[in-house]
Parts: C-alpha cells; sequence; structure tokens
C-alpha cells in the first residue's frame, strides 16, 4: 500500500452511544469513499456489524472472548482483512469494558506503523455518569477518557447542568484537558475525525501494553440441526448472553417490544426478525429505540449485559414463546 490509511479510536464505556455516532459518521462520509469499521463486542454475539451493514462500509466483528486480548491475535487479523481491501478511512469500536491503551499499542506497532496513520481518538461518554462512583470508580472508564484526544458528551438533551458541571470539574480534578463536545443523538462533526493526526514522536510515547494470553477469533454459526444458538461471556464484573436464531425465524413485534420494555439490564441489543421486517432494538437504562432495517433472509440476534448473573434460561424459554418455538426443536 502506498499510502496510510487515517484510523481513529471510537470508545467508551457502555450505552454512551459508540455504535450510533458511528452510524452517523458513516452517512455523511464523503461521496466516494469506502471506510472500514472493526468492531469489538464484550458478547459472543455480534450485533454491531449488523446495524452498520446497511451504511455499506466494510465490516469486521470480533465478538466476545477475553476483552484485554482485544488487540492481540483477533484484531490483528481483523485489520489485517480490513487493510487488504484499502480502506479510505479505518473507525474501530473497542468494546465498552475493554482497554483502548491496548487497542492503541496495537496501532502504533511496528507492524502497523507503514499502514495506519493514528487520527483522533475519541471517547464517547455521558454527563450523567460523573456523579456516580459506580463509572468513575471504575479503571476502564477512567482509561478511556484518559487516551482521548476528543471528549463527546453525548445524550447531552437527558444531564442536568448540575452534571454537566460535575463532568467538567472531574475532568478537572483528573487532569485531563482533552478537547470536550456535546452533542445528541450521537451526531458528530466529521471534521472531528482529522482534528488530530499522530506523529511518530507522538506514537511513540503511547504506553504499550503486553498481555499473554491471546484468545483465538471465535467463529458462530448455527449448526444445520438448530434453529438457534447461545452463547455467554463473563468478565471485568459483568456477564453476557447471546442468541442467535435462523433466518427462518420470525418474532412477534410487539411481545418482543413489550419483553425488552420489561428487561432490567443494563444493556441490551438486538436486531430482530419480526412479522413486520427486520428491525434493531437498543435498550439503554430503561428506554427502548427501535429502528427499521431493509435486511432479508438475516439471523436474528440478542446481546444482553449486565453486572449481575440473569435468569438466562428464563429469558430463553419468553423468546422461544414469542417465536413460536420449544427447547425440544434445538435437539
Amino acid at each position: 500500500m502506498s499510502t496510510k490509511t487515517p484510523t481513529n479510536i471510537i470508545t467508551g464505556f457502555l450505552g454512551t452511544g459508540k455504535t450510533t455516532a458511528i452510524l452517523n459518521l458513516l452517512k455523511n462520509k464523503p461521496e466516494g469513499e469506502n471506510w472500514a469499521v472493526l468492531v469489538n463486542e464484550f458478547g459472543e454475539i455480534g450485533i454491531d456489524g449488523a446495524l452498520m451493514s446497511e451504511q455499506g462500509a466494510l465490516i469486521k466483528e470480533v465478538p466476545g472472548g477475553c476483552m484485554c486480548c482485544a488487540a492481540g491475535v483477533p484484531m490483528s487479523v481483523g485489520i489485517n482483512l480490513l487493510l487488504r481491501q484499502k480502506p479510505d478511512r479505518l473507525l474501530i469500536e473497542p468494546t465498552g469494558l475493554g482497554h483502548p491503551k491496548q487497542v492503541m499499542a496495537t496501532l502504533t506497532s511496528e507492524q502497523y506503523q507503514p499502514y495506519i496513520e493514528l487520527h483522533t481518538t475519541i471517547t464517547m461518554t455521558d454527563a450523567r455518569y460523573f456523579d456516580n462512583e459506580k463509572y468513575t470508580s471504575n479503571d476502564n472508564f477512567k482509561q478511556q477518557l484518559a487516551v482521548a484526544d476528543v471528549i463527546v458528551a453525548n445524550k447531552n438533551e437527558l444531564a442536568e447542568p448540575s452534571q454537566n458541571s460535575a463532568m467538567q470539574a472531574w475532568l478537572t480534578e483528573q487532569g485531563l484537558t482533552s478537547h470536550v463536545v456535546t452533542t445528541s443523538n450521537g451526531e458528530l462533526d466529521i471534521a472531528l475525525l482529522d482534528e488530530v493526526i499522530k506523529t511518530n514522536t507522538t506514537q511513540q510515547q503511547i504506553e504499550e501494553h503486553h498481555h499473554h494470553h491471546a484468545a483465538m477469533e471465535p467463529q458462530f454459526a448455527i449448526p444445520p440441526n438448530q434453529t438457534f444458538v447461545r452463547k455467554e461471556n463473563k468478565g471485568q464484573g459483568y456477564f453476557s448472553c447471546g442468541w442467535l436464531f435462523g433466518p427462518e425465524v420470525q418474532f412477534s413485534f410487539d411481545d418482543v417490544f413489550s419483553l425488552f420494555s420489561d428487561i432490567t439490564a443494563e444493556r441490551l441489543k438486538a436486531v430482530i426478525n419480526t412479522e413486520r421486517g427486520c428491525y434493531a432494538f437498543n435498550v439503554t437504562n430503561g428506554v427502548v429505540s427501535v429502528n427499521e432495517m431493509t435486511l432479508e433472509g438475516f439471523e436474528s440476534r440478542l446481546e444482553v449485559i449486565d453486572s449481575q448473573l440473569l435468569p438466562w434460561d428464563q429469558l430463553e424459554g419468553i423468546l422461544l414463546s414469542i417465536a413460536g418455538l420449544t427447547a425440544d426443536e434445538n435437539q
């Protein structure tokens, strides 16, 4: 490759709107440009790639596994596959429970210096988090903010003035002087992506982290004799459970919406085939948002993340009931 690919890390804790921001950036990318996105998710069932597929971007997912190893073998494989397609820009979305310094260490390593030019690192956050010790005491939360060139306080319309003040005070106390912008619905100015271009000198200043447990990239598919698969993951005080249903399975839209409205988990994402068509569901802080998709013949998928181990068997039973299935049909 004759030129380096401009690359941006878009990080942030669970529920801050990383995927929505990337979707908006893809919608507004320069006409004729070909962008690639590497998505790392905590859960074993990839959801974000499905949400982005409609925007025409090159998508590679790194689901599940050890989150500390996202910058190891799986990530390198994903980056290599995307770079071979010579994208005009590469966006990387680490999991909300990941360590962005590991990702930065990989991108600035000798292996990728001839091919990648690291531009602005954007950290999505929510001003409402900064008066809550659950977030401000979390090492990942603090690291994601520490590596940011630009901090984006998303969902600004929901934050009280006192919460914005608490955010600014916390950032000042932590010695973080990054450019801070506020927005709603993940709407970012595309110019932010090139606000910072890291030179070789600044790249060398990035602390390298080493982890000796590099999980191989998981590949999950529904076996021919089964209707669905279920995968679980746990780590860093969080649990996830995901389901992948064959494209022949159709759910009741109203029943799915009602179920998702009742689930108290911290995070839920899904792309579901219903009698009305294919829909993306996103649940954060008890609020369910829905977007219609144009996907056809798609495998429905659902991922739930919470800091408590939830009754996955009970949830699975409800899902099967909504789809008109029984567990026996999956033997």
